[in-house]
């Protein structure tokens, strides 16, 4: 599995955006400057982000976005999941229950199975808080 420079990006987003949670809403511009991304790829990674509840938008005068939850409610896996889509390592697993024809008799479904619950438990246990904790503590959590 590899995750694309979308699901990196999203993180790095609202990474910032809970670097700056208590500021309120804060424009695409800033957050692009502070984090290196172009404002125009930010805006092709917004709609994602909103369609899954993870980003709340306001627009005029002191518009801008920010986020839908709290910093320590936010994990890895949301964010990679409104991006990326399944984070399952084979398609069978991409759907409950699994419908593959196969599925009974699959020697190695154990072993995709076994991937995919490492994977999600281990995103699902890192938050946005987590991010900004680790990288205060000295550690740098590369996005």
């Amino acid at each position: 599995m590899k995750i694309s420079t979308k699901g990196r990006y999203a993180l790095r987003m609202l990474y910032d955006l809970a670097l700056h949670h208590e500021e309120g809403y804060v424009s695409l511009k800033d957050i692009a400057d502070r984090q290196g991304i172009s404002k125009k790829y930010l805006e092709q990674i917004v709609p994602l982000l909103n369609k899954t509840g993870l980003l709340r938008t306001n627009r005029g005068n002191k518009g801008g976005y920010m986020l839908a939850g709290n910093p320590d409610e936010i994990t890895v896996g949301d964010v990679l999941r409104a991006t990326e889509g399944s984070l399952a390592p084979v398609t069978c697993l991409e759907f409950e229950p699994n419908e593959c024809a196969r599925a009974a008799e699959c020697s190695t479904l154990f072993i995709w199975e076994g991937l995919y619950k490492s994977i999600t438990d281990y995103l699902d246990s890192i938050s946005l808080n987590d991010i900004i904790n680790h990288s205060h503590n000295g550690g740098d959590y590369c996005i």
